[in-house]
């Protein structure tokens, strides 16, 4: 099942797989899927290839021209992320600035943030982390209670944040600090700040997930100090930006999910192939129905695609009834890879992700999706309210 984008699209799919053809080579070439939310390998190559997207212009394809980006429309975008995403190529780094903190600075940032920030981030020259979650405060974001306070023209930060994807690689962090501790509604009250990492009062700690790849952080902050013009959007008026920015999930993002997928399932059968005689006389159930599966995915993120691209308003619950199942399906497929593996899938070449097989990575690494960008909990609550229309 394919996307049909039309004739008025052929032009630009061609232009883009030409493309990749002639710059994904070499060292790009030789690390085809590496790396992912939840993977920082092969981090310098893949800084490397965004820089070549970047003198490329693929990087914010809909970002207004005069920021620097193209100007294209959605469905060129989801053009680009799918040929993207057929092509395996390398996993792109500043994903939280190209896909959530960026479309928030264009629509609530001041002119001012937009001219400094936007092209920085469109040249691959700085990264940023998410400061939302905190150790009281994850599903309930509401919760936080890292506090802001100004102090002359600066303000001053004093908290923590954890689980900040890639914060040991970023410059700035996007934080959602409580600046108003006198309102009596949780939501009310909070702002969010832009923060340099690069000062003493910012402490980032890499946290190492299963499989040994240090992608979260956890960051503290005691007395840590932004210009006061660093508030994206009102002051104390920052839920209304965040939910905003957790809102921008479009249904691009689960392309190179579900293909990724399909490749797994493709290895995985040609290394069930290689069995003498399974161990489990299941497996080959087992493998027909993760097959089954993975083409369920895919019919349905196409669904997905297709709304977003004909500006359905029920995309965001589609969205999240293939992000709930793609997760679960993720971790079973990381069991049966180990399972066709045998008694070698406990044997690794060494310490550390580099040392661990493809079974061995899938397993480790898929247990955390029933967890972020929304537990599995969360999921179900947002498919009961918005599809099934349950109440709260």
């Amino acid at each position: 099942m394919e996307i049909d984008f039309g004739a008025d699209h052929a032009d630009f799919a061609e232009e883009v797989r030409t493309w990749l053809d002639e710059h994904l080579v070499g060292d790009f070439a030789a690390h085809r899927g590496v790396g992912s939310p939840t993977d920082n390998s092969a981090w310098d190559i893949r800084v490397a290839w965004e820089k070549e997207l970047s003198a490329g212009g693929w990087l914010g394809l809909t970002w207004p021209k005069e920021y620097g980006g193209r100007g294209a429309s959605l469905t060129e975008e989801i053009v680009f992320e799918y040929e993207y995403a057929r092509s395996a190529a390398p996993a792109r780094v500043n994903q939280q600035a190209l896909e959530l903190l960026g479309p928030t600075l264009l629509d609530f940032g001041t002119e001012e943030q937009k001219r400094r920030f936007i092209p920085k981030i469109l040249s691959a020259e700085e990264h940023w982390g998410q400061g939302f979650s905190e150790p009281t405060a994850g599903s309930d974001l509401a919760a936080v209670s890292t506090k802001a306070r100004l102090d002359g023209d600066e303000w001053v930060i004093n908290g923590q944040k954890v689980w900040t994807t890639f914060g040991d690689r970023a410059d700035w962090l996007y934080v959602l600090c409580r600046t108003n501790p006198d309102q009596s509604l949780r939501h009310r009250g909070l702002s969010l700040l832009l923060v340099p990492v690069d000062q003493p009062g910012v402490d980032v700690r890499p946290i190492k997930n299963l499989a040994g790849s240090g992608e979260f952080s956890e960051c503290f902050f005691t007395d840590a100090r932004t210009d006061a013009s660093m508030v994206v959007g009102d002051v104390d008026g920052g839920w209304k930006v965040v939910m905003s920015t957790l809102g921008r999930e479009r249904g691009s993002a689960l392309l190179p999910v579900q293909l990724s997928m399909e490749r797994e399932v493709l290895s995985i059968v040609e290394a069930a192939k290689n069995l003498a005689e399974p161990d489990d006389p299941r497996l080959p159930d087992r493998i027909a129905q993760s097959y089954i599966s993975v083409s369920l995915m895919r019919a349905t993120t196409m669904r997905v695609v297709e709304s977003v691209m004909n500006n359905d308003s029920s995309a965001d619950a589609a969205a999240a009834i293939s992000k709930l199942f793609a997760s679960q399906a993720h971790q079973v497929l990381g069991e049966l890879a180990m399972d066709v593996a045998g008694a070698a899938g406990g044997i690794t070449s060494g310490p550390g992700v580099e040392g661990l097989t493809f079974a061995q990575r899938l397993l480790l690494l898929s247990r955390a999706e029933t967890i972020y960008g929304g537990t599995s909990e969360i999921q179900r609550n947002i498919i009961g309210e918005r599809v099934l229309g349950l109440p709260k």
